[in-house]
This record gives C-alpha cells, sequence and structure tokens, in this order.
C-alpha cells in the first residue's frame, strides 16, 4: 500500500514546504525592511531577499501543480499559488518604483494571506492523511474494523 498514498503524502508534503517557505521568506522580507530604515546594508538585503520570495512564490505554483494532477489533489491551490504569484510580481514592481505607501501594505497583505495559505495547505494535509491511516489500520488489522 505505498503506491498512490505515498505519491499523494509526498505531493502534500512538497506543497506544505513550499508555502511554509514563502510564509518564511515574507517574514523575512519585513524584518529586512526594518534593517533598510536603519542600516547601510538592509536595501541589499531586501533586494536579495525579495528575489527569494520571489522564486519561493514559483516554487509555491509548482508545487501546487503537482499536488493536482500528478498527486489526485484539487485544482484550487494552484487558483491560490498563481494569484499570489500575480501579488508577487506587483509588489516587485511597487517596491522598485519605492511607492511605499502601496509596497509595505501589500507585503503585510501577502504575509497574512501566506499564512491563511499555510494553515489550508496544513489541515487539507491532515484531512487526507486520516482516512489513510485508517486504511492502513484496516489492513494491519486482517480487514477488521478495530475500536482503536
Amino acid at each position: 500500500m505505498s503506491g498512490p498514498i505515498t505519491s499523494t503524502r509526498r505531493t502534500h508534503t512538497f506543497l506544505t514546504v513550499a508555502v511554509a517557505l514563502q510564509t518564511l521568506t515574507l517574514f523575512l522580507q519585513a524584518t529586512t525592511a526594518g534593517l533598510l530604515l536603519s542600516t547601510s546594508y538592509g536595501e541589499t538585503l531586501h533586494g536579495v531577499g525579495a528575489r527569494v520570495m520571489y522564486g519561493a512564490s514559483m516554487l509555491y505554483v509548482l508545487a501546487a501543480i503537482l499536488a493536482w494532477r500528478p498527486g489526485g489533489g484539487s485544482p484550487r491551490p494552484i487558483l491560490y499559488a498563481s494569484g499570489f504569484l500575480v501579488l508577487a510580481s506587483v509588489q516587485v514592481v511597487i517596491g522598485i518604483a519605492r511607492v511605499a505607501a502601496l509596497h509595505v501594505p501589500l507585503g503585510v497583505l501577502m504575509f497574512g494571506l501566506s499564512v491563511l495559505a499555510l494553515g489550508q495547505t496544513i489541515y487539507a494535509a491532515r484531512r487526507t492523511a486520516a482516512p489513510q491511516a485508517s486504511a492502513t489500520r484496516v489492513l494491519r488489522d486482517g480487514g477488521h474494523l478495530s475500536s482503536r
């Protein structure tokens, strides 16, 4: 019983890791934004962080596609990931244009949305793992339902 269940578990894990990485990079961007205001190297760190955050957003899209197509999951995370990539693109353009009045609130919004997406991803992974664990227990117990 390691075929489809293992594949599904792997794609959910990859999706969860991708969203967690994106959330972490957004948090680090908030930190480097503070450094941008108080140190000489803050701008460099924030610029590098922007590239890493954008890459993490692209990884999220890839993970969502893999969780959907080969993993047999819902296509909904692809919409979330693609929307997030659009927001990340807008955020980069606004940052380059130095429009802080839009850049900062959009960054806060993106972090909040990423935390929500991470929560949904973890919830979905646990929800799909529960029936699989029950099926494994039934097979292990010789096809009899147990009261565990």
